[in-house]
């Protein structure tokens, strides 16, 4: 089970994940947040995983898609709320070398507001 919840605000797509992130979860994510940036030229992206309890190689890839359409759009993506176990995942995938981490939402805004 995931829940995908967004909010647009300055420029800034949040993503909170709350639940598991995995191959029979993404479709959630790809419906909710990767549709709306490709077809909309979002350029900042933040995702928070306080509330995310797993995620698999599908969901990192999903995650680092999302982090590419960014890119390609002259934007970033952040991620924030990492806890011990995804945060473990995350470094052995090296995602953590793409997608910049901050402690919260309100730092990752800054980050963003400041480029």
């Amino acid at each position: 089970m995931l829940n995908v919840g967004t909010e647009f605000r300055n420029g800034i797509l949040f993503v909170r994940l709350k639940g598991h992130l995995n191959k029979n979860t993404i479709y959630k994510l790809n419906k909710r947040v990767t549709n709306i940036v490709k077809d909309n030229g979002i350029r900042n992206i933040v995702f928070n995983f306080t509330n995310l309890k797993s995620i698999d190689i599908k969901g990192i890839n999903t995650i680092f898609y999302n982090y590419e359409l960014c890119r390609n759009n002259d934007g970033k993506s952040l991620m924030c709320g990492n806890n011990d176990n995804i945060r473990k995942k995350l470094k052995r995938s090296r995602l953590i070398n793409y997608v910049y981490e901050t402690p919260d939402e309100i730092s990752a805004m800054n980050i963003l507001n400041l480029r």
